[in-house]
């Protein structure tokens, strides 16, 4: 029962809310319809890193669009923040990154950003001071006056992300952010986006790397042909299966028979015992990315 006179918390407000959304194409001449997105209903909670999966052809990108107001819906509709993805409201709380980004090349990558800044409605004294955080941000201060066209991809990706956030948007979406990237960069992406989580943005990825969203996302959908197929935890999707992984240091021959024997007498099985082997991009890091430091601009 409610204390007399108290007033209750308002409710929170989703970061992202799609409830029965459709996208219909007409193609060809005959104006065939092609359904891209069927009735799609996900919510994305504030503060949290969401990533949306799917092959090629699921409706991931078409899903974006709408996100982004850049599409109308057939039906349905797209909130952000409670407010409709087709208002400017909405847009102003949300940083982009696309899959490739086409920037100007013969610009700084300060230029840029600024240049961004200003599309955004950004300005006053304080805007520089904003610029030079978010380029700090991103690891590129040591690159920031030099040419876009210069910068190596890995690079280009963190000068996306950082004309994402200048005009600091609750929500970022990033597409494919570490599409083409090598395992050092991509490492880095990852590295950011934790800690751009630990800022409190709430983050929506899409991507077709799913060691990297297992590692860095809290929850995440998959698409097929525009539907939803599953959506939930991480952690929850995984032990789906109902098989269970047992890692430990060392195991003489004694004490496995022994674990087997175990396990069977309470009805379980083993199915398998190998070594834990190292993943070959962990060996990589370790090689050739430990002693840089954070800032420390490679080519």
């Amino acid at each position: 029962m409610a204390t007399p006179g108290a007033t209750e918390a308002p409710a929170k407000v989703p970061a992202v809310e799609i409830r029965g959304l459709v996208k219909d194409f007409a193609i060809g001449l005959r104006g065939v319809k092609l359904r891209a997105v069927d009735h799609l209903d996900l919510t994305v909670e504030a503060g949290q890193v969401f990533g949306l999966l799917g092959p090629n052809g699921s409706g991931k990108s078409t899903t974006v669009k709408l996100l982004l107001g850049l599409l109308e819906p057939t039906a349905g509709q797209c909130r952000v923040f409670g407010v409709s993805s087709l208002r400017v409201e909405a847009r102003r709380e949300v940083g982009y990154l696309p899959e490739a980004p086409y920037f100007y090349r013969h610009l700084s990558g300060r230029e840029l950003v600024h240049f961004y800044a200003r599309l955004c409605g950004e300005s006053g004294t304080g805007l520089g001071k904003r610029i030079a955080d978010v380029i700090a941000l991103v690891g590129l201060a040591e690159a920031a006056d030099r040419r876009v066209g210069t910068y190596s991809k890995g690079m280009l990706q963190r000068i996306g992300l950082a004309q994402a956030l200048v005009h600091d948007p609750r929500l970022l979406i990033l597409d494919e952010p570490t599409a083409g990237v090598d395992p050092v960069g991509s490492a880095e992406m990852a590295a950011l986006i934790g800690r751009l989580k630990a800022q409190g943005k709430t983050i929506l990825i899409t991507s077709h790397l799913l060691g990297q969203i297992e590692d860095i996302c809290d929850r995440v959908a998959i698409l097929d042909r525009g539907r939803l197929m599953v959506e939930g935890a991480v952690a929850d999707l995984v032990n789906r299966a109902g098989r269970q992984s047992l890692v430990v240091e060392e195991m003489p021959p004694g004490e496995l028979a022994a674990l087997r024997a175990w396990m069977e007498a309470r009805g379980r099985k083993l199915l398998a015992v190998e070594p834990a082997g190292r993943r070959l991009e962990q060996v990589f890091l370790e090689q050739v990315g430990r002693g840089k430091g954070e800032g420390e601009t490679r080519p």
